[in-house]
């Protein structure tokens, strides 16, 4: 391989650890970041390669170290380079939650990760210096994100006045839904492909952009997954046992009723479905990654089916079952993937 950062990652993992090292690509993410799996005699790390003009390595340390003082299985971190971006890491294995999960055993490995969130929320601050707070401008900017590049940059949508004022309200729904909320530590991407199992122990990963935030974000993230849909009665047990446990613990107060708490975890789940559906779109025509562009219509579908049931957001439902949801199958999105691979 003759990639420069390769080549530059191969020469310090040799001088880190010895000349018989061997690297293989595991993957990339969604992000810029490429990870590598390294033999070192009869041991295995984890590479990473993260450009730091793109993103930086330092929030990961600070949020690896700050998830281990807190009892959480994390990739730990071996050694680090940071002028470069790389990092040595503790290996966690190969096994995503989501490819051992079935209907039969769900709701005990959901159960699980619920539990890992009484730890995650109390995360608040990393190498002393408090987590960003995910205040209305920044879910605005998330929100913003549907709009450019799903509406405008996909489907070449021009917005009149009356349509851009009637998206402008929900979205002002949707913000007053997340400042309603107990802020807790929340880690922003909380599903069932960063969770990893480890002798049947759960591990984080991809925590890196954790900020504080609304209490319902990560359970919704994690029981209407964008990648996997489980049964309204599944998710409806988990949802309740989440609330329980927020109350026990003294995150939600006794004026905070399941109805009230349903409301929330319904809202913040359509404001991260519509970011999701926006990013997939920008992962394709920014970053030429269109394997994500096959989630976008189960991430849709959770925002239509669980708007329905809010009468405020009856004409924003109307507008994407209309201008949108056409558009979005996956015979459509399957011809556009077809499109951007010859185009690279």
């Amino acid at each position: 391989m003759s990639d420069p950062r390769f080549l530059a990652l191969n020469s310090w993992i040799a001088r880190t650890l010895g000349d018989e090292a061997q690297l293989a690509l595991i993957s990339g993410d969604a992000s810029f970041r490429r990870y590598y799996r390294v033999r070192y005699l009869s041991q295995t790390f984890i590479a990473m390669d993260s450009p730091p003009d793109l993103v930086p390595v330092a929030p990961f340390i600070a949020l690896a170290n700050a998830y281990h003082d807190h009892g959480i299985l994390a990739p730990e971190v071996k050694a680090a380079e940071l002028t470069q971006g790389f990092l040595l890491l503790s290996d966690l294995g190969d096994i995503q939650l989501l490819e051992v999960l079935t209907p039969e055993n769900v709701e005990q490995y959901y159960g699980k990760a619920l539990g890992l969130l009484e730890a995650l929320q109390t995360i608040t601050s990393a190498a002393g210096q408090p987590l960003p707070d995910y205040d209305d401008a920044f879910v605005l900017r998330e929100l913003t994100i549907f709009i450019e590049w799903l509406v405008e940059h996909h489907l070449k949508l021009t917005l009149d006045s009356q349509t851009r004022q009637m998206i402008d309200g929900c979205f002002s729904l949707l913000i007053e839904n997340v400042a309603q909320q107990p802020k807790v530590g929340m880690h922003r991407d909380y599903h069932s492909r960063n969770l990893m199992l480890c002798d049947d122990e759960l591990a984080v990963i991809d925590f890196q952009d954790a900020v504080i935030g609304p209490i319902t974000y990560d359970a919704v993230s994690l029981l209407r997954d964008c990648y996997v849909r489980w049964p309204l009665d599944v998710v409806e047990a988990l949802l309740e046992q989440h609330y329980n446990q927020m109350r026990v613990l003294g995150r939600l107060g006794d004026e905070v009723n399941l109805s009230q708490y349903r409301r929330w975890f319904d809202l913040m789940g359509m404001q991260r479905h519509l970011k999701a559906a926006g990013i997939f779109c920008r992962l394709n025509y920014r970053d030429a990654k269109p394997g994500y562009l096959k989630d976008i219509p189960l991430t849709l579908s959770y925002v239509c089916d669980i708007g329905e049931q809010y009468p405020e957001f009856a004409p924003f439902i109307a507008w994407l079952r209309r201008e949108v949801m056409p558009h979005m199958t996956c015979k459509k999105l399957s011809q556009l993937t077809s499109h951007v691979e010859v185009q690279r």
